[in-house]
């Protein structure tokens, strides 16, 4: 069993910037992908990024290309997402995710291929 533990969330000024943490606990997922997804008012959640195990891999929804950055850190079983360039159509709940099944080099985008989900931590971006 995985626990994950979402933090960093908060309200920001368009323009600004986030980084985002998650913490695994109760089993290690340094051999999971990860994957973040957020889930804005009246809408359904979405992917965000992703990052293989390995690190070596990562995937980006179109949305966010060039301005969000996973990376993940096996030893501190954290991974990260770095936001930069807020706008408030960012505004969401963010959620980590782990894929314990995946190969070293693949990262889904898929919400299926995620068996453990954190709680959420709600990130804010003003106009």
């Amino acid at each position: 069993q995985v626990q994950l533990v979402e933090s960093g969330g908060g309200m920001v000024q368009a323009g600004g910037s986030l980084r985002l943490s998650c913490a695994a606990s109760g089993r290690t997922v340094s051999g999971a992908a990860m994957g973040w997804f957020r889930q804005a008012p009246g809408k359904e959640r979405a992917f965000v990024a992703a990052i293989s195990w390995s690190g070596g891999i990562t995937r980006y929804a179109d949305s966010v290309k060039g301005r969000f950055t996973i990376s993940r850190d096996n030893a501190k079983n954290t991974v990260y997402l770095q936001m930069s360039s807020l706008k408030p159509e960012d505004t969401a709940v963010y959620y980590c995710a782990a894929d314990p099944t995946s190969s070293s080099l693949y990262a889904s985008g898929s919400q299926r291929a995620y068996a453990y989900w954190g709680q959420g931590t709600q990130v804010t971006v003003s106009s």
